[in-house]
């Protein structure tokens, strides 16, 4: 899938003002996590519930969107499929959180930075990332971290919190060279328990980096209810330690998280500095293919969450307003299905990675440490063989 830049320019209604600046703040301070209040625009089934607030984007490209958020709902079920078969490695299914990921990504250029966590295959997609990047991380390549030249994604961060400093650290140095691109960058609840997570946000702050913190609160980390994790009412909130605006959106409603990153990204172009984005959403997955949500979770918090699907939701709204049916919903699945075939091929046929290329794409040159190290690895591997 690719889009062309141009479309990433969204126009929106309401308040706010496109070339960004103090007007902008009205929606942060409309929805103060402070007050408890969360941005929410469309129902559960696909009705406009806060009109005021509804951005204006074209029919196009939020059919792209739906495209999308239905390509990587299939592409992660598909893999799920393929690691029980053995033919894929642990992963963290996505589904669930598709409206985050796309919503977010939909709203920034190519030119500006997507510094991914673990859980953003529809980010990935959405900013023109192959598919196939994804399915060889899956299977162990070191190749699903490589993006084509020019583009500015960093590879999945599998460390909490850590991918925070390494955003804050690329929006500085926007800022420094007075560039007008932005960073946005993806975690968990879990890892706003972090010290990264703090510097970051301090940092961030203090040097007015142009960068948008997205928090996917998924209600878990890992086995560890968002409940217990934090005393924050809302992790919103914490963004007002550190003198930045914070907002909470309903993370299941594509709209609203659209909406909340157009507006902060308006906001950091012009040179305000970071905003927080806490994306209220539920995994609806396991943690991982290793993990088992039913020692933690009760099924009943699972069937509470089902009829948020972001998926239906915005389908319900394009079936709603004509933009989308069922034959085109036929033909995009067939779709789906021919490109994540053509994905799986290209993993199937590619040669496994060497020792060298854990290290080739990160360092243009290796450390004394580093060469001792890979040398290690090399023996330890030829020993294993060799056993």
């Amino acid at each position: 899938m690719s889009v062309p830049a141009s479309q990433n320019s969204a126009q929106l209604t309401g308040e706010r003002n496109p070339k960004g600046g103090n007007s902008t703040a009205t929606l942060w301070e409309s929805f103060d996590p402070l007050a408890g209040k969360k941005l929410e625009i469309v129902g559960p089934h696909g009705e406009i519930i806060n009109p005021k607030w509804f951005p204006q984007v074209d029919d196009e490209r939020l059919i792209h969107a739906y495209k999308i958020m239905l390509l990587a709902r299939t592409s992660d079920l598909r893999a799920v499929s393929l690691q029980r078969q053995g033919r894929l490695y642990t992963l963290p299914p996505n589904i669930g959180q598709e409206a985050c990921a796309v919503g977010s990504a939909m709203a920034i250029e190519r030119t500006d930075w997507l510094v991914q966590a673990y859980r953003e295959l529809g980010a990935q997609l959405m900013h023109g990332v192959p598919l196939d990047r994804w399915y060889l991380l899956c299977a162990g390549s070191e190749a699903g971290n490589v993006f084509p030249d020019g583009m500015r994604v960093l590879p999945q961060s599998v460390p909490i919190a850590s991918q925070c400093l390494h955003a804050a650290g690329i929006a500085h140095a926007i800022k420094y060279k007075g560039g007008s691109e932005v960073a946005i960058v993806y975690f968990g609840d879990g890892a706003t328990s972090e010290g990264d997570f703090h510097e970051a946000m301090n940092w961030a702050a203090v040097f007015s980096c142009p960068v948008i913190f997205f928090c996917n609160n998924n209600q878990y980390a890992i086995s560890y209810p968002r409940t217990s994790q934090t005393k924050s009412k809302t992790i919103a909130q914490k963004a007002i330690a550190y003198g930045m605006p914070g907002i909470q959106v309903d993370g299941n409603d594509l709209f609203a998280v659209y909406r909340a990153t157009s507006d902060a990204v308006a906001w950091a172009r012009a040179g305000n500095g970071p905003v927080l984005i806490e994306a209220e959403t539920y995994r609806m997955g396991a943690h991982t293919t290793s993990d088992d949500p039913t020692k933690y979770r009760d099924k009943t918090e699972e069937e509470v969450w089902k009829p948020r699907d972001p998926i239906a939701r915005v389908k319900q709204y394009l079936q709603s307003k004509k933009l989308w049916n069922d034959k085109q919903e036929a033909a995009w699945r067939t779709e789906c299905e021919q490109q994540i075939e053509a994905a799986v091929r290209v993993v199937e046929h590619h040669q496994a990675s060497s020792p060298e290329e854990i290290m080739t794409h990160v360092y243009k040159d290796l450390c004394p440490e580093l060469r001792e190290q890979l040398a290690d690895l090399k023996q330890f591997l030829a020993w294993k063989e060799g056993k």
